[in-house]
């Protein structure tokens, strides 16, 4: 028999109290509990101090502390109790994805020429720069035939470094997130990661990152460049973490695609591009009880996480559609969460529709294909950059999963299938079977029952 709720949450408060006054413990480790569970009991018998709830819908999952080091045969003693369902280790992901190194195909001169110019356009109720707009990419997915029937609705969670709250472009469509890495509600800023004197360099409205020969500097290894010139850098580049821009740069081009849809940031990541496996996770249900319909997910890691799984068959039980990136290693392999059950798995293409030289290919966590080279989006401080990698290739589908739900509502995860083969026809190997295109898969939403 259940306990009654008020009862069970007083069990819970009384557990977080005696895990503080416990002498601190080392490893931290992901619990979740089988239905009815008694989460005190369990923390006891195995020497746990509770920390906090993962997921807050029954208060099943728990981030707790034990023994240090952690030892694979204490981890299956707790697995083998009954009223444990999963338990692993709460490890640090450094998972934003590997290198799009030298951009392959696109003239990175051409795209410099089209962030160098500052032409302001008005985007939704919203001054950007016209170069955003127009982009190729946005020509290319047929992005103004499917807005004549749709611009998005709902909300689109956002897993990733945060976002720059005050961006012209953004500002409008943002509703309150939360920082995980602070556990803080509210903006899930980015910029909370820089110290101020960089945060006070990145508010020029032209500001330009540039290395010692002037050229368009690589970032990191998948969000390849900053490319607006028009200003000589006063900005210290080693004072930007590798990662730093990555979420403000995913929600610009989920913005593109669906400009009224809504965009939780949920800030798991660091800008250097770590998390704790935890903290992904509990961004994972944090969305879904807090009312996403879609939740972007670009990053992916090779080893999968049975928490993880969990978190994403949560979203699945609950009609939430989540979209991961495959991976820039350009290889034939596996990651997660791309890989799980029921998450679209997005890797990348180029302007000619062939697979990008670092895009993943061939395995289940690549069922569609989205342009991912040369794409121009946000950047904090009212800037803007071109980015390569499959994590915006992700983002472009999130942000049409948010046009396709305005004209479908009712649509369900599980049939994605036939939505997935509606786009452009696509005869890469390993690609899956088609590529992003709104117009099309749009149509299909309005017409199929």
């Amino acid at each position: 028999m259940s306990s009654h709720p008020r009862f069970s949450r007083l069990l819970l408060l009384l557990a977080i109290l005696a895990g503080l006054a416990s002498p601190a413990l080392g490893a931290k480790y992901i619990l979740q509990l089988t239905a009815g569970a008694n989460v005190t009991q369990v923390t006891a018998k195995y020497g746990l101090v509770l920390l906090k709830p993962v997921s807050h819908d029954g208060q099943t999952v728990y981030l707790v502390q034990g023994p240090d080091p952690s030892t694979s045969q204490f981890v299956k003693q707790v697995l083998k109790d009954p009223s444990v369902k999963q338990f692993e280790l709460d490890v640090e992901v450094d998972s934003h994805d590997a290198p799009a190194s030298t951009p392959p195909v696109t003239n990175v001169a051409s795209l410099t020429a089209a962030i160098q110019n500052h032409s302001p356009a008005t985007y939704y109720g919203a001054t950007v720069r016209a170069s955003y707009v127009q982009q190729p990419a946005a020509t290319l997915i047929d992005l103004a035939g499917g807005q004549n029937y749709a611009s998005g609705s709902g909300i689109v969670a956002v897993i990733d470094t945060g976002v720059d709250p005050n961006h012209p472009a953004l500002k409008g469509v943002l509703v309150p997130g939360y920082d995980f890495t602070r556990d803080q509600p509210g903006s899930a800023s980015e910029l909370a990661d820089l110290a101020q004197s960089t945060v006070a360099i990145l508010d020029q409205s032209t500001v330009a990152i540039l290395d010692a020969k002037k050229y368009a500097l690589i970032l990191n290894q998948s969000t390849v460049a900053i490319l607006d010139q028009s200003t000589v850098a006063i900005l210290d580049i080693n004072k930007v973490p590798s990662d730093f821009g990555h979420g403000t740069m995913v929600a610009g081009l989920i913005h593109l695609v669906a400009p009224t849809a809504r965009i939780m940031p949920l800030k798991a990541f660091h800008s250097d591009g770590s998390a704790n496996l935890s903290d992904i996770v509990r961004a994972v249900y944090y969305a879904v009880d807090n009312g996403a319909r879609v939740i972007n997910m670009s990053f992916s890691a090779l080893a999968d996480s049975p928490s993880l799984t969990a978190a994403m068959q949560y979203a699945w039980s609950h009609n939430v559609i989540c979209v991961a990136s495959a991976g820039n290693d350009g290889k034939k392999e596996m990651v997660y969460p791309a890989g799980d059950s029921g998450v679209i798995g997005v890797g990348s293409t180029g302007p000619t529709d062939r697979r990008s030289s670092f895009s993943n290919y061939g395995a289940r966590s690549v069922r569609f294909a989205a342009p991912g080279e040369a794409l121009i989006t946000t950047y904090p401080g009212n800037n803007y950059a071109g980015v390569w990698g499959t994590s915006f290739s992700t983002a472009l589908t999130s942000g049409a999963v948010a046009l396709f739900l305005q004209v479908k509502p009712r649509l369900h995860a599980g049939d994605l299938s036939d939505l997935l083969e509606s786009g452009k026809p696509l005869d890469v190997d390993g690609m899956g079977d088609s590529r992003l295109d709104v117009l099309s898969m749009v149509m299909y939403c309005l017409t199929s029952h």
